[in-house]
């Protein structure tokens, strides 16, 4: 056996044997424990306990617009939400306390039942090109009408347009167009009447004549204008 072989085969025993004797090696006696000093402890000295309530004082500090809500409905499908933020964060700056909600102006009734039926349309029209000619016996058509040949003619076209046509259809009878401001369900500004946007300064201008035409008080009782 070479020195190698001798130092692989010496290391095991060597921890062998030192895992024996730690084994079988009494423990240490514990320390000794410390001899508890006697201290004179003095009691905690009384604390006459005072009358520290302070009277509670309410500030009477309100905002500008504390009490008013206004309401800003926005057409959601035109993406028109990112004005209605901008407005939000104004009013809230300028008129400290008032609560500005934002919601969605739905389109009138019909459009919204039209933007109903339209993918009933699609996936009509779809059908009708993936099935092909099969399908029209089952529709009470013996022969397929002379359209359906040039729809046929370009599957891949006929449905790409169907579908854009029916989603842009679709937006567009979502789609209110309204920005409509109000104040305490009083109508401010109206996107539909006006045809334009509402500017910032204006807005602010006309919230504050509707707040001092109104007697609009602050937290202080005065009269703000």
């Amino acid at each position: 056996m070479d020195r190698t072989q001798l130092l692989l085969l010496g290391l095991p025993l060597l921890l062998f044997f030192s895992d024996l004797l730690t084994l079988f090696t009494p423990p240490p006696p514990p320390p000794p424990k410390p001899i508890p000093h006697s201290h004179h402890h003095l009691p905690p000295p009384s604390v006459t306990k005072e009358n520290l309530d302070f009277p509670s004082q309410t500030s009477g500090v309100g905002g500008i617009g504390l009490g008013n809500t206004v309401n800003i409905n926005f057409c959601a499908s035109c993406s028109y939400r990112g004005s209605a933020v901008t407005m939000k964060k104004m009013l809230d700056t300028a008129f400290p306390g008032i609560d500005v909600v934002l919601a969605n102006y739905p389109p009138s009734l019909p459009k919204r039942l039209l933007a109903k039926v339209v993918p009933f349309f699609q996936i009509g029209a779809v059908a009708i090109v993936v099935a092909g000619e099969h399908i029209f016996p089952m529709l009470g058509v013996i022969a397929p009408p002379a359209w359906y040949y040039s729809l046929r003619a370009n599957k891949f076209g006929t449905i790409a347009t169907f579908w854009l046509l029916g989603n842009a259809a679709q937006s567009f009878l979502q789609s209110s167009g309204a920005f409509e401001v109000y104040l305490n369900d009083e109508l401010v500004f109206s996107k539909l009447n006006e045809g334009r946007f509402p500017g910032e300064i204006e807005l602010k201008d006309l919230i504050s004549k509707r707040l001092t035409s109104t007697g609009i008080v602050d937290g202080l009782g005065n009269l703000w204008s």
